[in-house]
């Protein structure tokens, strides 16, 4: 159900609540709140809440660290693992300035306004996600160890696959945050788990990609273990990857896939940086599944982008799925700007390459050296980014400086 603000003051005062926590990211897309009582509900969607930006990546200095979050009621959801009574929920917020000016860091408001400028010119996106996390135990102290939770394989299942409850706890909590999961299995290496989400509109992907973290996180602490996000937990097995499908429509049925896709191999260089934000993420692409070549094919897994095969027997809303994101990307960032470059190809009435129908995985040298590759290290991809008219013209120059600088 989408609250109202009034609604939601109703439902806070008839429910129990007690705490409201006010969420947000910062520009690398971790996660931060501050928790109020009912009584300053009315205050916060009026005014807003002030905070001290200060030590938050990417929201500036000591001098100027007044912000203001406001909260979106239609984001409320109550946390499950929070007491019955006495409960918690949270609102996700936009961020402003004292005088109401917009906080240009605020990459949930970029991504705001990415959809705005495609529904004004006539598109519609959806994005479903895949995210990939490891599992690990935890020393006789709490402390997070790299010792697998389990030993199991791609799609395993139980006694093999120890994560088989966890997936399910985590698949019910947010169940019961309004959230419903596609489906989940044991991934490729040790410990490794996926779990994946239907496409919806980008806010309420982005919304939902950030919440699954966050729950991923408190079930695994919850069950004594320790949830890796990070793009390559072990060497020598698989990464954790953030496969992101997209889809577009519009009200004159076209032949829109393509374009799209034909503008995110365009600026998949100048992007990569946003996508796979450290020097780690580059030990992930090109190995154990990860994609390396600026390529795109059906169904295909060795490439960049792939087109899923259809659902039954309709072509309706096809997906391109992007499979170089890892799962430290920033879902507001990256789906913003896989919008803006696919709107980029829409207006141009681009034109893909040709597939690449092979197996680059076992492709020899001849062939693979004909194609152009992302990226190989995080120095490559800040060059490509500073370089870029691309991001010049869209990314707020706050942002851009904060992953340059990381």
């Amino acid at each position: 159900m989408i609250y109202t603000p009034e609604e939601t003051i109703q439902y806070v005062a008839e429910e129990d609540v007690k705490f409201i926590r006010l969420a947000f990211v910062d520009v690398f897309g971790t996660q931060k709140n501050i928790s109020i009582m009912p009584g300053e509900l009315e205050r916060a969607f009026k005014y807003g809440i002030a905070i001290d930006a200060s030590a938050i990546n990417g929201f500036g200095g000591v001098v100027h660290s007044d912000l203001f979050l406001h909260p979106d009621p239609s984001t409320l959801a109550v946390l499950p693992w929070r007491p019955e009574h006495g409960r918690v929920v949270r609102m996700f917020c936009t961020i402003t300035y004292p005088d109401g000016r917009e906080f240009l860091p605020d990459t949930r408001s970029f991504l705001k306004k990415a959809v705005e400028l495609a529904e004004s010119e006539g598109y519609s996106f959806y994005i479903g996600s895949e995210t990939e996390f490891y599992l690990f135990n935890r020393d006789d102290r709490g402390e997070p160890t790299s010792e697998p939770y389990d030993n199991a394989g791609y799609m395993d299942i139980a006694p093999a696959d120890k994560g088989e409850n966890v997936r399910r706890e985590i698949c019910l909590t947010l169940e019961q945050m309004g959230i419903i999961p596609e489906s989940s299995h044991h991934a490729e290496g040790p410990g490794q788990n996926e779990i994946d989400f239907r496409r919806a509109d980008p806010l309420t992907a982005a919304d939902d990609a950030v919440t699954f973290r966050s729950v991923v996180s408190t079930i695994a602490a919850r069950n004594g273990l320790y949830a890796d996000f990070s793009p390559k937990p072990l060497k020598n097995k698989a990464g954790n990857g953030f496969h992101i499908k997209i889809s577009v429509a519009n009200n004159a049925r076209g032949e829109l896939l393509p374009r799209v896709i034909a503008g995110i191999l365009r600026r998949i260089p100048d992007i990569t940086l946003f996508l796979n934000t450290s020097d780690v993420s580059y030990l992930r692409l090109g190995a154990n599944k990860a994609p390396k070549y600026i390529t795109w094919s059906s169904e295909n897994r060795s490439q960049l982008i792939r087109i899923p095969a259809p659902i039954g027997d309709s072509d309706d809303l096809r997906a391109a799925e992007l499979r170089s994101p890892d799962s430290l990307a920033n879902p507001y960032l990256a789906f913003a700007l896989l919008i803006l470059a696919g709107l980029e190809g829409l207006k141009d009435d681009a034109e893909p390459p040709l597939p690449n129908d092979i197996d680059l995985y076992s492709a020899d040298e001849e062939v693979l050296s004909s194609l152009k590759a992302l990226p190989h290290d995080l120095e490559e991809a800040v060059r490509a980014a500073k370089s870029s008219s691309f991001v010049a013209g869209y990314l707020p120059e706050q942002i851009l400086e904060c992953y340059i600088k990381r």
